[in-house]
């Protein structure tokens, strides 16, 4: 009897082995890992990319406020000295 489970437990363990994936279903496999790979570089290029355009648009404001208060700041001494 022990010959028997024996001999049906090494059955069952190749008939695990052998159902692995064909190439063609590995072949999609890849093909849909790539696409998502791809997909993943694209949305981080795009995110990086709003990023530098919001850290450029964060110091146009930065500037321009500088320069107003530059300017507030002369004219505040030129009519303090009239």
């Amino acid at each position: 009897m022990k010959k028997v489970f024996t001999f049906i437990a090494v059955a069952v363990a190749a008939t695990f082995v052998a159902c692995g994936p064909s190439a063609e279903e590995q072949a999609k496999l890849e093909a849909e890992k790539k696409r998502i790979e791809d997909s993943i570089a694209a949305a981080l290029n795009a995110a990086q990319s709003a990023a530098e355009d919001a850290a450029q648009t964060v110091d146009s404001a930065a500037k321009a406020a500088a320069e107003a208060a530059s300017t507030a700041s002369q004219a505040a001494q030129e009519a303090t000295k009239k």
